[in-house]
C-alpha cells in the first residue's frame, strides 16, 4: 500500500508499547507461546500517545498495546486529520478526504509492523474522541485486518468520498463487534453526528452501545469495566 501523499509516516520512536520494543515480534508472532492479540490505541483530538495508554492496566493482560502518536500538530498535542471552524453553523467540520487519508498512512504502518513481526491476528481498535473516528475509518478501509474496536466519546464521520459505497457495504457484510461508549450529554460531540451515528452503527456492525452520565467529555471507570469485559468476550 502506496504511503498517503501530504502527510508523515507513522512516529515509530513515540509509539508507546506495553512490552518492552525488543520483544514486540516475539509476543505478536507467538515466539514467546500462543500470539498475543494486538490493542491499537488512537487518542484524541489535540493530545498524545500517552494520554489512553494508561488504561491499558484496567484491560485483559492478554492484549499487546500499541498506543500512537497522532499525524499532525495540533495546539500542545496531536490530531489524525485536520478540523475547521465554521462560524456559520458554530460547529467544527471534517473532510472525509482527510480522514481517509490518515486511515491510510496507519494502514501502511501496519503493513511495515507485520512485515518485521509476520501476520498480526487479531488486531482490535480503541479510540478516544477523534481517534475512535479514526478507528471507524480504519474498519470502512480493511475490515478484514480488525476483529473489533472500541470507540469512546465518539462519532463516524460521514463519508461520501469515491468508492464509500463499496467500503460501507463490505463493512456491513462483515459484522464487526464495535463498542460505542458515550455520555448523552456530550457537550463537545454535536447532536448532528450522534444521531448519524446512531443509525449508521447498527446497520454497518454488531453494535454493543453504553451511555454513562456525568461522564462528560471523558471516560468512568464504569466504562473501563465495561470495554475490559467486551474486549475480553472477544477471545
Amino acid at each position: 500500500m502506496a504511503r498517503a501523499s501530504g502527510l508523515p509516516a507513522v512516529d515509530e520512536q513515540a509509539i508507546r508499547w506495553s512490552v518492552p520494543r525488543a520483544q514486540v515480534a516475539r509476543e505478536l508472532s507467538g515466539g514467546s507461546g500462543a500470539p498475543r492479540p494486538l490493542l491499537l490505541m488512537l487518542h484524541g483530538y489535540g493530545s498524545h500517545e500517552l494520554d489512553l495508554f494508561g488504561l491499558a492496566e484496567y484491560l485483559p493482560s492478554d492484549y499487546v498495546v500499541a498506543s500512537v502518536r497522532g499525524l499532525l500538530p495540533a495546539g500542545n498535542g496531536y490530531a489524525w486529520f485536520p478540523l475547521e471552524y465554521d462560524p456559520a453553523s458554530d460547529t467544527l467540520l471534517r473532510d472525509a478526504n482527510d480522514v481517509n487519508e490518515s486511515a491510510r498512512v496507519l494502514l501502511t504502518w501496519l503493513d511495515t509492523l507485520e512485515a518485521e513481526v509476520g501476520p498480526v491476528s487479531p488486531i482490535v481498535l480503541l479510540g478516544f474522541s477523534q481517534g475512535g473516528a479514526m478507528g471507524i475509518q480504519l474498519l470502512r478501509h480493511a475490515p478484514e485486518r480488525f476483529a473489533a474496536a472500541v470507540i469512546l466519546a465518539s462519532f463516524v464521520i460521514p463519508d461520501d468520498s469515491p468508492g464509500h459505497d463499496e467500503r460501507d457495504a463490505a463493512l456491513a457484510g462483515a459484522n464487526i463487534p464495535v463498542f460505542w461508549g458515550r455520555d448523552p450529554h456530550d457537550p463537545v460531540i454535536g447532536e448532528e453526528l450522534i444521531s448519524f451515528t446512531r443509525r449508521w452503527l447498527p446497520e454497518h456492525s454488531d453494535l454493543d452501545a453504553r451511555l454513562y452520565a456525568n461522564v462528560g467529555h471523558g471516560i468512568s471507570m464504569e466504562e473501563i469495566e465495561d470495554v475490559s469485559a467486551f474486549l475480553g468476550g472477544l477471545s
